[in-house]
């Protein structure tokens, strides 16, 4: 058979489109993560240690707690569902966390049907003990509803049982004092969690309000609607050497496979101690550690390849050969 160019170009530029097309998605991922880094913010929150909102960044305690959404708000991932985060302080280690079905002032005396919402006790994180919860037209045959005497303030354990119907924060509730009509509103906040889940059971709607300081700090405390959530920050000897600003000032990270520490580097691998430690460079590129929610795209690349690599091998084995190609516990209720 004679030589034709004009067929072997064809084949070639069609391949090479072929080619092209299924394999720019992974392309495309390769150059996003090579330049990638462990996002230091989601909205207006700041994000650092021991948080991270990429995977392979922050701590593996709390590794797929945080999600920044599409819409930029941070969100903390529970057993429950997804709650907004307000804010996080890291100087006093807590999270502010928004339950929209909790009760508000917009909503008075209609209450709405609430969901349950649970922690997840394999985290480092715990509900706060600044945090009073108020219950709503509770069932007196079911729950013991009565103002405490002064003597509970001295002898607390004596008043566990009862729902506290003279509290201040039923008297003065947060910005919306008669809000409530001639609904009736008690404080409770009882040691056991399956007490709370009955409360909830035998009451029509719940409100968490946490105590915030307040410009005249510390004596200072103003009541606001919300969820504290405390949290621990894992200090390593690791974390403070990658950190150090004289050893590189690196992030501190892990290995997403084998959860193993990090330190993340900006401009080259990522190492097991410090960046200035150019001798204990590991394989992972911070291309591999952090994968962020584009692992798909990547799989797609892959398989795209395979399958552009396939047609060419069919194509090349019935056509003239003319021209070469190349993955409950502390509930609150």
């Amino acid at each position: 058979m004679a030589y034709n160019p004009s067929s072997c170009s064809c084949f070639h530029h069609s391949f090479c489109l072929l080619f092209i097309i299924f394999s720019f998605p992974y392309f495309f991922l390769t150059k996003a993560q090579a330049a990638g880094h462990c996002r230091t913010s989601c909205g207006t929150i700041p994000i650092s240690y021991p948080f991270g909102i990429d995977d392979g960044c922050g701590s593996p305690y709390y590794r797929h707690i945080l999600v920044c959404s599409d819409s930029g708000f941070l969100e903390l991932r529970t057993p429950s569902g997804r709650y907004q985060v307000r804010s996080i302080s890291y100087s006093d280690p807590h999270m502010i966390v928004t339950d929209p079905f909790m009760w508000s002032c917009q909503d008075g005396h209609h209450f709405r049907a609430t969901r349950p919402f649970s922690l997840d006790t394999s985290t480092h994180l715990t509900l706060s003990s600044q945090n009073d919860y108020l219950f709503f037209n509770c069932s007196e045959e079911r729950v013991i509803v009565q103002p405490k005497p002064i003597f509970c303030e001295r002898f607390p354990d004596r008043c566990d049982s009862t729902c506290d119907s003279a509290s201040y924060l039923c008297r003065h509730l947060p910005g919306c004092a008669p809000a409530l009509g001639g609904s009736s509103c008690c404080s409770y906040l009882p040691k056991a969690t399956e007490s709370l889940r009955l409360m909830l059971k035998y009451c029509a709607s719940y409100a968490s309000i946490y105590w915030r300081t307040g410009v005249n700090a510390p004596d200072d405390q103003v009541p606001e609607y919300g969820i504290r959530v405390d949290f621990d920050i894992p200090v390593t000897t690791d974390c403070l050497q990658c950190q150090d600003m004289k050893k590189g000032g690196g992030s501190c990270g892990f290995d997403t496979q084998s959860q193993s520490f990090l330190c993340l580097c900006n401009q080259r691998s990522n190492v097991t101690t410090y960046c200035n430690d150019h001798s204990s460079t590991t394989s992972h590129s911070k291309a591999g550690v952090i994968a962020g929610t584009v692992t798909g795209v990547s799989a797609a690349g892959a398989v795209g390849i395979g399958a552009g690599l396939w047609y060419w091998k069919k194509v090349r084995a019935t056509a003239p050969v003319t021209c070469g190609v190349q993955s409950n516990e502390n509930r609150l209720f």
